[in-house]
């Protein structure tokens, strides 16, 4: 499974998926541990907010998923267009949660974020 997880830091999950620039982009069996295979680091034109083209660099990587802290409703349309499901989480560490995604286990529940912010993980299988 191929994962793409916000990350500002490149450490650990952060929120904002739709202004987000920094993707650890990851390869997820759910038996073993992930491995990085790329790192986007998109100018700030390049954020899916910004960003209004057709052929985004997050569309051309064989997406299953994306992992997030939190996402707007924007956000999830355009990247369900792409047959990507978006996973938001309280968990921090994205080794652990693509393991727990690629091995179909729940991930914690997102915090509480905005208005426009959707909880996405009451239907994850």
């Amino acid at each position: 499974m191929r994962i793409a997880v916000t990350s500002q830091n490149f450490r650990t999950i952060t929120g904002h998926a739709g202004k987000t620039r920094r993707f650890l982009i990851l390869e997820a069996d759910g038996r073993s541990e992930p491995v990085e295979i790329d790192r986007l680091d998109l100018p700030p034109d390049m954020s899916m907010h910004e960003y209004q083209g057709g052929n985004h660099p997050l569309f051309e990587l064989g997406l299953d998923a994306v992992i997030t802290q939190s996402a707007g409703r924007g956000f999830i349309e355009r990247l369900s267009r792409q047959g990507i499901r978006v996973h938001a989480t309280s968990a921090t560490d994205p080794m652990n949660a693509a393991t727990d995604l690629a091995a179909g286990r729940p991930l914690p529940t997102a915090a509480a974020h905005h208005q426009d912010s959707v909880q996405l993980n009451a239907g994850h299988r």
